[in-house]
């Protein structure tokens, strides 16, 4: 049985920890040192934090007020960013700060327990508006696909995409070749079946000619697979 004066001592022990927690709670509970935005209040926990709830989000827009996030400092001053950089949080479903950011940068409990961002955290209308927030990158594949990123791109991870290449052209049979023998020097805005099939454009273009199609260029438009003849471009063959 614990004797009465050590039960004491436990309870003063106690209460003089709490004591310190509340005076110097950055040196005593923290999980980390502040980012260097945030320097300036590293010795004020309740700027951000309330009292046995934790930290309140608007405790946050206090300073940064939400149609400012991404545009101005907390002083009004214009931010000048990359310009790939865009402000969204204006658009998001609620400022739940927390979501996303951790302002301690020390420990890894912290840095295992902060969530990326979702894209669940936008307001539903917005959600497959993608280029509202991403650019695409200057390549040629990107040029041709215009604003479907969903054809390749989920809104889970950026990374891996994938490319739904039997829209365009099957690769079936012999057809499952390198990207190299169809779109030579890299470039996958163009390509060419004559890296394979030795046909003399002459004899395609009259072959062609007795159907009445005039345009010979983009032969995918019609042969989707290597499969038969084509079949979509005899309906507009006449189209140039």
């Amino acid at each position: 049985m614990i004797r009465r004066w050590a039960l004491w001592l436990i309870i003063l022990n106690l209460c003089g920890l709490i004591a310190l927690a509340f005076a110097w709670p950055h040196l005593m509970v923290a999980p980390g040192p502040l980012i260097p935005a945030h320097k300036a209040i590293a010795g004020d926990c309740f700027a951000c934090h309330a009292p046995f709830t934790g930290v309140a989000a608007n405790r946050c827009t206090a300073c940064h007020k939400l149609p400012d996030i991404g545009i101005r400092t907390t002083t009004g001053a214009p931010i000048t960013r990359q310009a790939n950089a865009i402000a969204f949080h204006q658009s998001l479903t609620q400022a739940n700060c927390t979501a996303c950011h951790s302002d301690h940068s020390g420990p890894r409990l912290v840095a295992a327990s902060q969530r990326s961002f979702a894209h669940t955290l936008l307001k539903p209308e917005l959600r497959g508006q993608c280029a509202t927030c991403h650019r695409a990158p200057p390549t040629p594949i990107h040029a041709q696909s215009g604003r479907n990123c969903a054809a390749c791109h989920s809104q889970t991870a950026w990374k891996p995409a994938t490319f739904d290449h039997s829209r365009f052209f099957a690769l079936t049979g012999p057809h499952k070749a390198s990207c190299s023998t169809c779109h030579t020097g890299g470039d996958t805005s163009r390509y060419t079946c004559f890296s394979c099939h030795e046909h003399q454009p002459a004899q395609i273009r009259a072959e062609h000619a007795e159907e009445g199609i005039r345009n010979i260029e983009n032969c995918a438009r019609c042969h989707r697979s290597g499969s038969g003849e084509g079949r979509e471009g005899r309906e507009g063959g006449d189209d140039d």
